[in-house]
């Protein structure tokens, strides 16, 4: 972990705050054996600063850096992106500095950790655990 960690992190919980996007979408999806509730949890960050994009990217150390699709004679962008418990990873890294996107934030945590452990090893509900820090 470099020096910046911190700073960078909070930095990138603004960037996302502003510029980013989280989906967490419910669907069916039917299949030979019945029909299944399914989730679609991504997040991503689009801008023309290729350098901000691949802070992001060694930052967080998950996702993907890719050209994004623009119209003809549009400057280009890229865009990181990450998607099931890679979000995960990144909503709880973002989680303390977000303002925005706390509350989709919360419900990518939730989904996957409806308990999670405080510092003392015991298991708490999530929201007690906010109410108590």
């Amino acid at each position: 972990m470099n020096s910046n960690y911190h700073l960078d992190t909070a930095y990138i919980a603004g960037l996302f705050d502003g510029e980013g996007s989280l989906t967490y979408k419910k669907y069916k999806e039917k299949k030979k054996s019945g029909t299944y509730d399914c989730r679609r949890i991504s997040m991503e960050i689009s801008m023309t600063d290729k350098n901000v994009i691949e802070l992001v990217h060694e930052t967080l150390m998950v996702g993907t850096v890719r050209p994004k699709k623009v119209p003809t004679g549009m400057k280009p962008q890229w865009r990181w992106r990450c998607t099931f418990r890679d979000c995960l990873q990144v909503c709880k890294k973002l989680w303390p500095y977000a303002i925005v996107k706390l509350h989709a934030i919360e419900k990518v945590i939730d989904h996957y950790e409806p308990e999670i452990q405080d510092l003392d090893d015991n298991v708490v509900e999530l929201n007690r655990f906010r109410k108590e820090k």
